[in-house]
């Protein structure tokens, strides 16, 4: 575990791990807890996590069905992580939708749809949770069927100095979110995401995050879940595109040290962001 004494905003060493989600909730914890031991031993501050944690089958329809509410177990295993290690975890959660009255509701009782929601911890609180606006209606997948989108741009939040943004999945594909965060002033937009397998699908996901980095003059980290249905092929962009920790198929950790002075050439030698004619009002 780290202690922080050598923190810099300077720099910020950040982590992803993709692995392949179970459909049982405790074994899924029991993987995170290990790859957050193994980030914070590294020096990372920041441990980026795939979506749809709680729990995962062939049919697309049981992640819904195993929502929680936000202060059910699992979240509240996920700060216990937190806190055990130092570390900020980011990752999604799907939680009714409108959450039941008393959290001790089973998700099988509430009627309707549920959320996904991204939830960023930092020293075992919950500081941000966004839903998820964009849902997967394509490619014959139906994700509207079973979770309800947010209406409310995603959050930028800070970790040792630096600032970031989040979205999830689907939301890379809309240009207007990343530009958003990073109108907002996000040094870094993190993607939690299961990418879903299929044809030129791996190489949309390439180039979407690239090209999200590259418009924004922003750092991207991409997390997706490595399985039957998903790629994996985590990385870790910088602020020109380039890729510069990447993982593979298999599940793993990637670690990556950004940096401030790679962030602020970037954005003096392409200034895309001071350079706009027109700003939309709805991003600010």
């Amino acid at each position: 575990m780290t202690d922080g004494t050598h923190r810099t905003d300077e720099t910020l060493k950040v982590a992803i791990a993709q692995f392949a989600v179970t459909r049982e909730p405790d074994a899924n914890l029991a993987v995170i807890d290990g790859y957050a031991r193994r980030a914070s031993d590294e020096g990372a501050r920041l441990l980026l996590l795939p979506e749809g944690l709680i729990a995962r089958d062939d049919d697309p329809t049981f992640t819904a069905r195993m929502a929680q509410p936000s202060d059910g177990p699992f979240v509240a295993g996920l700060r216990r992580i937190g806190e055990r290690y130092g570390i900020t975890l980011m990752g999604t959660v799907h939680m009714p939708s409108p959450e039941p009255e008393t959290s001790s509701e089973p998700a099988s009782s509430v009627t309707g749809r549920v959320a996904n929601v991204l939830v960023v911890i930092r020293g075992g609180d919950v500081i941000a949770a966004y839903r998820k606006l964009h849902l997967y209606d394509a490619f014959s997948e139906r994700e509207s069927d079973t979770v309800a989108p947010g209406d409310e741009l995603p959050p930028v939040v800070d970790v040792d100095g630096w600032r970031i943004g989040v979205m999830t999945c689907y939301d890379v594909r809309f240009p207007e979110t990343a530009r958003s965060l990073a109108v907002r002033g996000a040094d870094v937009i993190a993607v939690s995401a299961a990418w879903v397998r299929g044809a030129r699908k791996e190489r949309h996901w390439e180039l979407l995050t690239a090209a999200r980095a590259l418009e924004n003059t922003c750092y991207v980290l991409a997390c997706s879940e490595t399985g039957a249905r998903t790629i994996g092929l985590s990385r870790v962009i910088d602020p020109l595109g380039e890729v510069v920790a990447g993982a593979g198929s298999h599940p793993g950790l990637i670690t990556a040290e950004l940096r401030r002075d790679a962030l602020r050439d970037a954005r003096e030698s392409l200034p895309v962001l001071a350079n706009r004619r027109f700003a939309d009002p709805t991003l600010a």
